[in-house]
């Protein structure tokens, strides 16, 4: 009897959930050490600009990078050393500014007298109450005696407390612990800052083997973008920070409140850190102000001015310069902070961005965490065609048309068709062929895609009437026909006809067509799969037909595509065929066309449109709107029907 060992089925998603708990605890426990890690990192990413640039002068590495890390370390420590001194001052001087504080408060209980008798004779009223629940104690008309004090003070021991004398390796043990910690942390970094930039080829190559190095070119392509975006958003951040932090200090100056240039270094610092960075950095300043002002007028102005510098610097100056070189939505930056201040508490606030940055990055090239350039990236999550395909089904279509409105003031509705609406039919007829897509839900979306198209269409009407032709021209190559610019076999009442040969989304996508050839001139009708069946096209009329459309989303049948244009040929000898069939690729077209024996064949709506006005007009409006807009007539991706005699299926 054969005994085989059963292994529990463990889903992938339960995997990655369990690995990434214990990274995140490891990344905890292991926090004294990984720190100082990722800080040299940060700052090595900072100093490697420097280091190359010694290096053009022809110094060698190991030289400039011990230059570099003297220097940047000793402006670090000078910068903090004083800092400290600055605070020390304060603290030394906080007795002669406590007079200024007491008359400031004095000040506040005077202008709310009204509220403070109210307080105080509230506070009377609890007082007597309470003396009146102490005496209840004792039965009415009892006479309490008065404690004794003399008799309590002549019982109290007095109590002295006598430590023995500490030995002088533990007095001084007592003063280096609390000053270990920081120590050997900075120790670490100035040490890992040394050697990262001194192996930093070697540390690239082996991140590049531990990835694997069968896939350097991904590999590379993540190690160079990490680095560019840190490089831009440390130098981005750096530059407006430091611009802050001058103005800070001028303004300081201008106010009088001492020591200016430190407090907007320290303003300039402080602002590295999210959301809570610029609060501190005025806190420093307020106090002083609070403290050597006579009146309020010095505190008043100092808020106005971090209000002012940092409403500028957040809203307008930081979204241009600094909104597109992190990669992070705002609230990836939020959850990044909360996340890491959480994980590593304050210094894990101040790196949170730059090291989310890094996951970003690598979610971008690495397949397995990819999830962290879709939570956190700041790349839309779902196409175009997606979020169309997704809010039609959810039956949301006035978030369709503003983003159509928003798509049509800088491109054509012809474009907004192709690039949005055609790949979504496209999506919904994917979706059909897995079956996840029922029938009653098809039609229901086809209705709902003629009438948010009747809305697109209308907005564009109202975008192009404050557009000028020029412009329109350049943008969409598509003129709008006046009658007296169509053709005599295009003055109909439908020249055009379209048809949705089979589904509901063939004859979504001859809707959309119909609307776009009516939006530019061309008169055209839509017509459903079941006009071109063998009992109802006797009926039909088609004598002023001059241009039929045949819309296809399943390309995969040219013997059906061919059995219903030979149908649709034969009803109306003189009219042309067109085949749309939106999915199929270019290099088909030709295929499908010499077998169906089309006279053109498109797998565009813009294509198809440009061949309608170019049939409309005889070829020669549409010439010359192209012309005065530096492009050409016809788009590459039409095939047309040779020139020749071809009669093809029709002529059997």
């Amino acid at each position: 009897m054969n005994l085989r060992s059963s292994t529990p089925n463990v889903s992938p998603t339960l995997n990655a959930m369990l690995i990434g708990v214990i990274v995140i605890a490891a990344m905890y426990f292991a926090r004294e050490v990984l720190i100082p890690i990722a800080l040299a990192g940060i700052l090595s990413f900072m100093l490697a600009p420097l280091v190359r640039l010694l290096q053009r002068l022809r110094l060698p590495r190991v030289l400039a990078v011990l230059i570099v890390a003297v220097l940047a370390f000793a402006a670090i420590f000078a910068l903090a050393r004083t800092l400290v001194a600055e605070v020390e001052r304060l603290a030394d001087n906080l007795p002669t500014y406590q007079e200024t504080i007491a008359k400031k408060i004095e000040s506040l209980r005077g202008r709310s007298g009204g509220t403070t008798g109210t307080l105080e004779r509230a506070r009377g009223v609890l007082i007597e109450l309470n003396k009146q629940l102490a005496g209840a104690e004792h039965k009415p008309g009892e006479i309490v005696p008065p404690a004794d004090v003399t008799s309590i003070e002549s019982t109290w021991i007095p109590v002295e407390v006598h430590e023995p004398p500490g030995a002088p390796l533990e007095t001084l043990a007592a003063l280096i612990n609390p000053l270990l910690g920081p120590l050997a942390t900075t120790t670490l970094i100035v040490v890992f800052v040394i050697f990262i930039l001194i192996q930093q080829e070697d540390l690239r190559d082996r991140l590049i083997r531990l990835a694997g190095s069968t896939d350097i070119p991904h590999t590379t392509a993540a190690l160079d973008e990490a680095g560019r975006r840190l490089s831009r958003l440390f130098l981005t951040q750096l530059t407006i920070n430091a611009a802050f932090g001058a103005a800070v200090g001028a303004g300081l100056a201008l106010i009088g409140i001492p020591t200016p240039f430190v407090w907007g270094v320290l303003a300039g610092i402080l602002r590295f850190v999210p959301f809570v960075g610029p609060i501190l950095g005025a806190i420093f300043p307020l106090a002083l102000a609070l403290s050597v002002g006579s009146g309020w007028s010095m505190v008043i102005w100092t808020i106005s001015l971090f209000v002012v510098l940092e409403g500028v610097t957040g809203q307008v100056i930081e979204p241009v310069f600094e909104g597109h070189s992190t990669g992070l939505t705002p609230i990836a930056i939020i959850i990044a902070a909360t996340f890491w201040a959480w994980l590593w508490g304050p210094v894990g606030l101040v790196i949170a961005t730059p090291l989310t940055v890094v996951l970003v990055v690598l979610g971008r090239h690495v397949e397995a965490l990819k999830f962290f350039d879709v939570l956190l990236g700041d790349e839309p999550a779902l196409t175009e065609s997606e979020v169309f395909y997704q809010r039609m089904l959810s039956n949301d279509p006035l978030a369709v048309v503003e983003h159509a409105k928003a798509f049509m003031a800088r491109r054509s509705l012809s474009h907004y068709c192709d690039l949005v609406a055609r790949p979504a039919l496209a999506l919904a007829h994917k979706d059909v062929e897995r079956g996840v897509l029922e029938k009653d839900k098809l039609e229901t979306f086809r209705t709902a895609v003629e009438g948010l198209f009747a809305d697109i269409v209308h907005e564009y009407r109202a975008l192009r009437g404050f557009a000028p032709r020029g412009k329109e021209t350049q943008t969409q190559n598509l003129p709008v026909l006046r009658p007296d610019e169509l053709i005599d076999a295009w003055r109909s009442e439908a020249p055009l006809i379209a048809v949705g040969t089979h589904s509901d989304l063939d004859r979504a996508a001859a809707s959309i067509l119909a609307m776009v050839a009516r939006t530019h001139g061309v008169p055209a009708r839509v017509l459903p799969p079941s006009v071109l069946s063998a009992m109802n096209i006797e009926n039909l009329d088609l004598s002023d037909t001059a241009l039929i459309c045949l819309s296809y989303f399943d390309c995969k049948t040219p013997a059906r595509i061919q059995y219903v244009a030979r149908r649709a040929k034969g009803k109306t000898p003189n009219a042309k065929i067109m085949l749309g069939l939106w999915t199929a690729t270019d290099s088909v077209l030709e295929t499908v066309r010499a077998e169906v024996g089309a006279d053109f064949a498109v797998n565009t709506l813009h294509d198809a449109a440009t061949i309608i006005l170019a049939e409309a007009s005889g070829g020669k409006s549409l010439q010359d709107e192209t012309e005065a807009a530096g492009a050409v007539a016809e788009p590459s991706s039409v095939i047309r029907a040779p020139s020749m005699a071809d009669p093809g299926l029709f002529g059997a």
